[in-house]
Order: structure tokens, then C-alpha cells, then sequence
């Protein structure tokens, strides 16, 4: 059996964990909008062999997370940050002290994740704000499901000591 894939079904409506991925590798806006759009021309010149791509989510990850990479090689050192949004959700309830204890946490975890390795980066970018599973994960970022594992465990033990470090300290 033939599947059949379309762009318009199958492809666009990635664009927007393909830039999440991007964004989270280049820590830059429009150099992830950028990766999105040349990610998007890659899988569409691509089309002839969509048939034989188990899958294209992986596929057009994997294509995202290579752009992504050449792109802060050729760069070199980064030192922005993805803080550029905030909070996603506030508490009503909560007081304006709380809300900026809320929002200063929240910028410093992120901050630690940005301070991470590419590969940790990516793995936290994917499972926990992606929702991927390790399988989909280690496919997209051609890795073994074992490797995921370690690189997630790692960046989650690394978020929580840095965390607790920096958050704790004068206390």
C-alpha cells in the first residue's frame, strides 16, 4: 500500500514545531523563520520520494534540526536568549509579588535551557514542549531511543540543579 502524503496536509501543519525546534537551536527569531521557510523548500523538492519516507514529521525534523545547526556553525557562538514571550498563562488570583516570582522563575529556566548542549536542547525541545515521544524523537533527531533517554534525563537533572542553585542562593 501507497500512502499519500500532502503538503497542505501533511507538512504545513508542521511549521509550527518545525519553528520551535528552530528557535530553540538558533535562540534567534528570524533566523528560525528563516530554517522554517528553507525546511519547507527542502521537503517540497523533496515530493518525488515522499512515498518511500516512513515519516515526514521525522523527515522535515530532521531537515529543520540540520539547517538549524548549520546555521549557529556558521554563526559561531551564541549568546541570545529565547526569553521573548511571557508567561503563557498567569494566575488572576495570585499577587503581584507572586507573579513576579512566577515570571523571574520562569525566565530563569529558560535561560538554563538555552544554556544547555544542542542536543539536550532539542530533546527537552521535543518531548516536553512538543509532546514527542522518545521514538519520534530519536527518528527526528537520528539518534537511538537510548540516547533521547540520557540526553533528556541529563538536561532535566542539569534545569533542576542550576535551578535550585541559583534560586537558593543567599538563602
Amino acid at each position: 500500500m501507497i500512502k499519500q502524503v500532502s503538503f497542505r496536509n501533511d507538512v504545513l501543519p508542521l511549521k509550527n514545531a518545525l519553528y520551535r525546534l528552530a528557535l530553540r537551536i538558533t535562540l534567534n527569531s528570524a533566523e528560525a523563520e528563516d530554517i522554517v521557510q528553507d525546511t519547507l523548500i527542502k521537503v517540497w523538492n523533496k515530493r518525488e520520494s515522499w512515498a518511500e519516507i516512513d515519516s515526514i514529521e521525522a523527515f522535515s525534523m530532521t531537515i529543520c534540526r540540520n539547517l538549524a545547526l548549520d546555521r549557529i556553525d556558521r554563526r559561531g557562538s551564541h549568546n541570545a536568549s529565547i526569553d521573548e514571550q511571557g508567561i503563557d498563562s498567569q494566575d488572576s488570583a495570585a499577587t503581584p509579588l507572586e507573579q513576579t516570582q512566577q515570571r523571574d522563575s520562569v525566565a530563569l529556566v529558560r535561560q538554563i535551557i538555552d544554556s544547555l548542549p544542542v542536543n539536550q536542547r532539542m530533546c527537552i525541545q521535543l518531548r516536553d514542549f512538543e509532546g514527542k515521544t522518545y521514538k519520534e524523537i530519536a527518528a527526528a533527531l537520528d539518534m537511538t531511543d537510548e540516547q533521547v533517554k540520557i540526553n533528556i534525563f541529563r538536561a532535566r537533572q542539569t534545569i533542576k540543579q542550576r535551578f535550585t542553585q541559583i534560586d537558593g542562593y543567599g538563602l
